[in-house]
């Protein structure tokens, strides 16, 4: 048996003390996958009320297209072991911490290069959108993943509506700034606020969603309330959550890691095995309740939908 000394040993290697302190759960099989029920008759969407309480049950979600069938992370995993810095760098510390969160009254500032620019109260910006339930494959860039039912809508959908004018390329998302409800953003672990941005062609994919709720239900604080986006071929840290800006620009924005560390954090974040972080290999993944890693998939496993995207484009250069 091979034994590694503390130098040999690679920090994607060490287990996360969060994972190592639940590692009964690595043992066993997860009894019984606790599912959302999906609606099989649409209400009116303006029923909705997306900005609610954590935990309350959402109306009219249907089922949505592009979910995988994989066993879904359980909802205690879920919303207790999140990246979400704003709210505090380790894993159980936003589920602590976002209480402090308020989210209501909640807007959501639109400007750029759009036809419709405006300060939107954000139930108004979901209320003419069907939710869909989409269970999606997620991979965070430090190696771990998950399987999440999201409830959402097509981020395409609003952003037809909204009208992007002819030279717009890119769409740029930030993340509310208020030091008072987030107290991460205290410390300077991150230049603050938080900015995300992605081509517009991939923000017009079908794949891409506007999150509103996971599992049924309003999305918790520290899932990223009352507004994220999801990108399920991308790396988690593209994610952007509590949205309080979407800034349509000409030019590619840059986004926040990529800004602290630009070595190790590109624009694209595409999930790639074969590109490794500098600090650790890419190629593998642990599922957040299983023991075992598995191999990671090429864009996360929607390779099929969305690799025409970067038909010809080095994906090793452009990470």
């Amino acid at each position: 048996m091979l034994i590694k000394k503390a130098p040999d040993v690679r920090l994607s290697e060490i287990t996360d003390k969060q994972l190592y302190l639940r590692r009964r759960e690595f043992l066993r099989v997860a009894a019984g996958t606790w599912v959302a029920a999906a609606a099989g008759v649409l209400g009116s969407p303006r029923d909705v009320r997306a900005a609610g309480p954590a935990g309350a049950k959402l109306q009219n979600v249907r089922k949505g297209p592009f979910g995988t069938d994989e066993k879904m992370t359980p909802y205690g995993d879920v919303t207790t072991y999140n990246n979400f810095y704003e709210f505090g760098s380790e894993k159980d510390e936003p589920a602590r911490n976002a209480h402090t969160l308020k989210t209501t009254p909640w807007t959501v500032k639109v400007d750029g290069l759009v036809d419709k620019p405006a300060e939107y109260a954000v139930d108004d910006l979901i209320k003419p959108y069907a939710l869909e339930e989409r269970v999606y494959r997620m991979r965070c860039v430090e190696g771990w993943s998950m399987v999440i039912p999201w409830v959402g809508f097509p981020l395409g959908d609003l952003i037809k509506r909204l009208q992007p004018s002819a030279s717009a390329r890119y769409i740029e998302f930030t993340t509310l700034y208020n030091p008072e409800m987030m107290p991460g953003q205290r410390r300077r672990v991150l230049p603050w606020p938080y900015l995300e941005g992605l081509r517009l062609d991939e923000a017009t994919h079908p794949l891409a969603i506007l999150a509103v709720g996971l599992y049924g239900e309003v999305l918790p604080n520290q899932d990223g309330a009352p507004l994220r986006l999801v990108v399920p071929w991308k790396y988690g840290f593209k994610g952007v959550k509590s949205i309080v800006r979407i800034r349509f620009t000409e030019k590619q924005p840059l986004n926040t890691w990529q800004v602290s560390s630009p070595d190790e954090y590109g624009f694209y974040a595409n999930v790639n095995p074969h590109v490794d972080h500098p600090r650790w290999s890419q190629a593998t993944e642990r599922r957040l309740g299983e023991f075992f890693k598995r191999p990671t998939l090429m864009f996360n496993g929607y390779a099929d939908q969305v690799a025409s995207l970067y038909a010809g484009m080095d994906l090793k250069k452009n990470f």
